[in-house]
């Protein structure tokens, strides 16, 4: 496993990874190298997703998501909902 040493944290930073050190009952290094996974995965985001083929529904996004709303406004009993006869 490499060793990575780095200078010149501000203070306030390097007291703010001993605190969530410490709220996680684990080592600055852990936090450190866990905040690092997530930036990175982070950043690679659009590289994997770029690599992955488009996805074909058949119908467009829009459509939908009104097919969705209007179904939940007629399970929350919204505009458009089926009217009871009186």
């Amino acid at each position: 496993m490499a060793t990575l040493n780095i200078r010149n944290i501000p203070d306030d930073l390097y007291e703010r990874l001993r605190r969530y050190a410490r709220e996680g009952n684990c080592s600055v290094s852990e936090v450190v190298v866990s905040a690092l996974e997530r930036e990175l995965e982070r950043l690679e985001w659009p590289e994997r997703l770029a690599r992955h083929p488009p996805t074909e529904l058949g119908i467009d996004a829009a459509t939908l998501i009104a097919e969705e709303r209007r179904r939940r406004d007629l399970e929350l009993g919204g505009p458009d909902r089926p009217s009871t006869p009186a």
